[in-house]
Formats: structure tokens, C-alpha cells, sequence
């Protein structure tokens, strides 16, 4: 797909963030958008920016993790907008605790948001999108979709299950003669609100080191240049987009050092939980 001009976009998590910064770059692009999120408000005000822009916005509460409201959207916005070029699955949430500490409804909690809300985005939206006869699939992975890291087990088991998903897509469609492209996007450390919105399970010396303003430490690039790597991506037709320089770190990391990183990861948390226990 060569330009968003004139073209229809469904964007989850559209309420802030990278959500709302790729939607607003698509306006820009002449790109009419369906939005949606479960925070109205922030997603009200996505869509009143958008609006200003000149495009066409609809904006639905939309919970990803329910299968039937996600293909009730999908058909409305093929309704209303009168076809679906672009689906980016970008809903997520994350849960800071150990494998032995995680509760099962927050594992679940968390899989139906970032896994099975790809999976029912992906699924509800594609045969719109060959009717479209043009488009794109964007899912959101993460850096933790590249490497495993301690105490974000759930959130790296969705994340590598993503990337695992929109590959093998991408396999099937280019096989089928599909003109739509699909694209895994890893971002590394972003300026969102994913870590404050987490679920923790502490463990003295461990959850700490994935603690929010831990994690804050880490986030050196804005949601709007996400936004626009990721509609690069989606007019290069390319099959990955790393976002930041971190991510470009942590992607030659895994391919130099495929198991040995991860001696490195486990080095470096526990100089962090000694650091922890010290000052306990």
C-alpha cells in the first residue's frame, strides 16, 4: 500500500499513546479512522483531533478481549466507512511478577488483551480487508517479544505469541497472492502509559526491578516517533519495525548472543535485587 490517502483505519488502544499518535498521523495523511479503546474519554479526544483534521472518525468502546464486541466493531466500521483497509492491533497491558507469584486471572486478564485481542482484531477485520483489495495488519509486540526478561513472563509469553502469530500471517498471505502487507512491530522503551496502568505482584528484590518508575527510567522515545516508524513500515510493506534505539540494541543483542543474553539479564537483576536488599 503506497498511501493512507483516502483510505479506512481501525487503530485499538486509540485513547493514548501509540494509539492515539498513529491515529492522528494518519489524519494528517488524509487517512478516515474507526477508533477505539475502553477509555472514553482519552478516546473522545483522539477523535475530536482527528476530526479537526478533515477525516472521518467513528469511535467505539471497544473491550479487545471480547470475540464478539471485536467482530461486532469490524463490521460496523466496514458499515460505516464503507470498507477497512488498515487493522493495528495495539491494546496492551503488562504484569510485573514471577512465574510462581502470578495469579491465573491476571495471566488471563492479560492474554486476552494482548494476545487474543491481536487474534480477534487480526481475524475479524481480515476478510474486509481482501475486500478492500488493498491493506495492511499491524500487531504491536514488544522488545519483550525478542527476549524474555524476570518478572514479565506473562507479559513476555504474549508478546513473543504475537510475534509467533503475525509472522506466520505474513507466510500465508504472501502465499495466498494477498495484496496485504502485515508488519510485527517491536517497540522498545516508549513514553506511555503502560506502566502505570500495570498489575504487580511484588516479591522483594525482583518485581522491583520492573517497577513503574523503573520502567520509566527506560522510556526514551515519544508515542508520535512510534507513530511514525510504524506508518513507514506500513508503506514500506515491511515485516518488522523496531522502534528506538533500544530496540535496535536488543534485537542485535538476541541474534549475537540467542541464549547467552540471557546470562546477561540475570547478571544484571541480580546487582539489582542486591541493590534492592541493601537498602531494605
Amino acid at each position: 500500500m503506497k498511501t493512507l490517502n483516502g483510505k479506512v483505519a481501525a487503530i485499538t488502544g486509540a485513547a493514548s499513546g501509540i494509539g492515539r499518535a498513529t491515529a492522528l498521523r494518519m489524519a494528517k495523511l488524509g487517512c478516515n479512522l474507526a477508533v477505539s479503546d475502553v477509555d472514553t474519554k482519552g478516546l473522545s479526544e483522539t477523535a475530536a483531533s482527528c476530526r479537526q483534521l478533515g477525516v472521518k472518525v467513528t469511535e467505539t468502546r471497544v473491550v479487545v478481549s471480547n470475540r464478539e464486541a471485536v467482530y461486532a466493531w469490524a463490521d460496523a466500521t466496514a458499515q460505516e466507512h464503507g470498507k477497512v483497509n488498515v487493522i493495528l492491533n495495539n491494546a496492551g497491558v503488562t504484569v510485573g511478577a514471577t512465574v510462581e507469584d502470578v495469579s491465573y486471572s491476571d495471566f488471563e486478564w492479560l492474554m486476552g488483551i494482548n494476545f487474543w485481542g491481536v487474534v480477534y482484531g487480526t481475524k475479524a477485520f481480515l476478510p474486509h480487508i481482501k475486500r478492500a483489495g488493498e491493506g495492511a495488519i499491524v500487531n504491536i509486540s514488544s522488545v519483550f517479544g525478542l527476549i524474555a526478561v524476570p518478572a514479565q513472563s506473562t507479559y513476555n509469553a504474549s508478546k513473543f505469541a504475537v510475534k509467533g502469530f503475525t509472522e506466520a500471517l505474513r507466510a500465508e498471505l504472501e502465499i495466498e497472492g494477498a495484496n496485504i502487507g502485515v508488519t510485527c512491530v517491536h517497540p522498545g522503551g516508549i513514553k506511555t502509559n503502560i506502566a502505570r496502568s500495570a498489575r504487580t505482584t511484588e516479591r522483594k528484590g525482583m518485581v522491583s526491578a520492573s517497577s513503574t518508575k523503573d520502567f520509566e527510567k527506560a522510556f526514551i522515545t515519544t508515542p508520535d516517533a512510534a507513530a511514525a516508524d510504524i506508518i513507514r513500515g506500513i508503506l514500506g510493506n515491511r515485516r518488522r519495525v523496531l522502534i528506538g534505539p533500544d530496540a535496535v540494541a536488543i534485537d542485535l543483542m538476541q541474534r549475537l548472543l540467542p541464549t547467552g543474553y540471557q546470562r546477561l539479564v540475570v547478571e544484571g537483576a541480580k546487582v539489582r535485587r542486591k541493590r534492592m536488599l541493601t537498602k531494605a
